[in-house]
C-alpha cells in the first residue's frame, strides 16, 4: 500500500497528508500495545513493592490503570515508555522502551513504502522519535510539565532539530495507537504552512521543556485532524502543527517516527539512527531488534559520562523571544 497521486498532490500542496487505514490494527498495532501492556505490568508491581502504590491496579484496561498509577505513584512514566533519550539530565540508567515490537513497528513495510515514495528508496530512520501516551490533562500531576504527557505547542519539526538538518529530506510519521480526536488531544495543522521559512522557536516558558512558535506568529486556519488506530499521517519537516490538550477522560496514545535520505544530517547526531531500508544495498538494512537496542544503550552511557550537548537551536535571548 501507498500513497495515490491525489494524495501525494496534497502532501505536496498542503504539507501533510493522512492514509486512513494504512496499518492494521491487529497485526501492526496490536503487538506493541501488547508490549507496552507488559512494561506498564512490570512498573506497576516494581512501583507496589517500593510502596508507592497501595495496589498494582491490575484489573483494570490499560488506560485506566495508566492513570491509577500516576495518580497515586506520582512518578515520572512518560521516560520509562519513550523509545528516544530526553535532551537533558540524561544518565546511565535513563530509562527508555527498546522494544523488539517497537523495532518492528519502526521498520514496517506500509510505513517504509510511503517514505520512500517521499524520501527516495534509501531510507534511514531518524533517531528523532517518541511515544506519547497521554492522560487527561486535569490529572496530570504539576511535576509532569513534559510535551510527552501535555499538549505539544506550535511548532516545525526543522525549528526542534540542529541547522546541520535544514537541508535534510525529513518525514514525519504519525500515527495513533487509540483513537485520536478533538477532545483526547489530537493533532492541529496549518495548510500549506510549509511553504514557507523556518519560524522563531522560543523557549516555552513555565518549566515546559519545549520551544513553541509566538502566538503572533500563527495563522488563523488552524486544521485539527481526528485519527483512528490504522490512520497514519505523513507531514513535512516545515509543516506547523500542535497537539491539542486532552480535555476527555481516556489517554490519547501516538507515536511519532521519521525518516530521512540515508546519508542526509539527522539534526540529532549523538542519536544514533539506522538503515530501515536499502534499495541498492539491502544487506546495509538493520533487521535486529537487540542491535537497535545496543546503540541506544550505548549511546546512554557515552553522553551519560560528559555534559549533555544542546539538542536546539534557540533560547530566550533570541530577540523574537524576549
Amino acid at each position: 500500500m501507498s500513497l495515490s497521486l491525489s494524495e501525494l498532490h496534497q502532501f505536496e500542496d498542503q504539507g501533510f497528508v493522512v492514509a486512513r487505514g494504512l496499518l492494521d490494527y491487529e497485526r501492526d498495532l496490536r503487538p506493541v500495545q501488547a508490549e507496552y501492556e507488559a512494561l506498564l505490568d512490570c512498573l506497576a508491581e516494581q512501583w507496589y513493592a517500593e510502596g508507592k502504590l497501595s495496589s498494582t491496579f491490575s484489573d483494570l484496561p490499560f488506560g485506566e490503570r495508566l492513570v491509577a498509577v500516576i495518580r497515586e505513584s506520582g512518578q515520572a512514566y512518560y521516560q520509562y515508555f519513550d523509545i528516544s533519550l530526553p535532551q537533558t539530565g540524561i544518565e546511565g540508567d535513563t530509562p527508555m522502551h527498546l522494544g523488539e515490537g517497537v523495532f518492528h513497528l519502526l521498520r514496517n513495510p506500509r510505513l517504509l513504502d510511503v517514505a520512500e515514495q517521499i524520501v527516495g528508496p534509501e531510507v534511514y530512520s531518524n533517531p528523532v522519535q517518541h511515544v506519547r501516551i497521554k492522560p487527561p490533562e486535569r490529572l496530570v500531576p504539576a511535576h509532569m510539565n513534559n510535551a510527552l504527557v501535555l499538549r505539544t505547542d506550535w511548532h516545525q519539526d526543522t525549528g526542534v532539530i540542529l541547522p546541520e538538518a535544514d537541508e535534510s529530506n525529513i518525514l514525519t510519521v504519525w500515527l495513533p495507537v487509540t483513537r485520536a480526536t478533538v477532545e483526547n488531544g489530537c493533532l492541529a495543522v496549518i495548510p500549506g504552512s510549509h511553504r514557507g521559512e523556518l519560524r522563531t522557536h522560543c523557549p516555552a516558558g513555565n518549566g515546559r521543556n519545549q520551544v513553541a512558535i509566538p502566538a503572533e506568529l500563527i495563522e488563523a486556519e488552524q486544521m485539527p485532524v481526528p485519527m483512528e488506530p490504522g490512520d497514519v499521517l505523513f507531514m513535512n519537516r516545515q509543516t506547523v502543527h500542535c497537539s491539542l490538550p486532552n480535555v476527555s477522560d481516556e489517554i490519547r496514545w501516538s507515536f511519532d517516527l521519521r525518516y530521512n535520505p540515508v546519508g542526509q544530517a539527522t539534526g540529532r547526531p549523538w542519536f544514533p539512527g539506522f538503515i530501515a531500508r536499502s534499495r541498492s544495498h539491502p544487506e546495509t538494512a538493520l533487521t535486529d531488534a537487540r542491535a537497535w537496542g545496543d546503540r541506544w544503550r550505548e549511546t546512554r552511557a557515552s553522553l551519560a559520562a560528559r555534559a549533555n550537548p544542546a539538542f536546539n537551536r534557540w533560547d530566550a535571548a533570541h530577540p523574537a523571544c524576549a
